[in-house]
């Protein structure tokens, strides 16, 4: 109650551990049914995905992966790639770790660590360091359902901008959401403004961040993502449940 009459908010961690495993469950089917087989796809015009498979020892970072659900997913299938999860939250962070080990990921392929959004690191460099393009830096880096719910998803997006090489790409993907309010006045929109209202928002404002909410639109996305310095931002795809947005530096 405090929590909502205060507005000060109640930081993702402070929350029940039932919800880490509810968020889980809820968003797993729709990453199984559409991240490999329709989401990366849609990137580039298909560049993306022909790069992981054929070219491989690209890597990938997977922002705010919680229990890496996405991360696994797309290590399973690109197998020549390496993969990092991070998320601020170090429980989902060791249930990752543990969940990657149960389905037979060694830290060669799928590595899971502590980090925010504004600070997570560069993977290891396998060329000279230091030289942008040369292996030091992504060439995928993905926001699966969380930059809405960021401190800082502007100072996100800059240090994605910062993290990925001049020819890599992001994915963003984010509840399905109108601009307008009155657009978002339906089944699904009604379930993602209460799931907000509940969670997203009293996030970010725990931190005193933006309270983007699940319902920031794509005029929302954009605005953040440009800001954070890319040029080309783009919707790539779409389901009845999320919007996959493509940007490129």
């Amino acid at each position: 109650m405090e929590v909502f009459k205060t507005g000060k908010g109640i930081a993702w961690g402070e929350h029940d551990k039932d919800l880490f495993e509810g968020t889980e469950r809820f968003f797993r089917p729709a990453y199984i049914a559409n991240l490999i087989s329709s989401w990366i796809p849609a990137l580039d015009n298909g560049k993306v995905e022909q790069r992981l498979k054929q070219e491989g020892s690209l890597k990938v970072a997977d922002i705010g992966c919680g229990h890496g659900i996405t991360t696994i997913l797309m290590a399973k299938a690109y197998p020549n790639c390496e993969f990092y999860g991070f998320d601020n939250h170090a429980a989902s962070i060791e249930y990752a770790r543990n969940k990657a080990r149960e389905e037979g990921l060694g830290e060669d392929r799928v590595r899971f660590e502590v980090a925010s959004s504004t600070n997570f690191p560069l993977p290891a460099a396998t060329t000279e360091e230091g030289k942008k393009g040369e292996g030091a830096y992504y060439d995928l880096i993905a926001f699966f359902d969380c930059l809405h719910d960021m401190e800082d998803p502007q100072g996100a997006a800059a240090h994605a901008l910062k993290s990925i090489k001049p020819d890599g790409t992001v994915m963003i993907v984010e509840p399905f959401a109108n601009d307008k309010l009155e657009d978002n006045l339906n089944p699904i929109g009604r379930m993602f403004y209460a799931g907000s209202t509940m969670i997203c928002v009293p996030t970010s404002l725990s931190q005193n961040g933006p309270a983007l909410g699940a319902q920031a639109g794509e005029a929302g996305i954009s605005h953040v993502v440009k800001a954070g310095g890319f040029k080309h931002f783009r919707r790539a795809t779409q389901t009845p449940f999320n919007i996959v947005y493509e940007a490129k530096p």
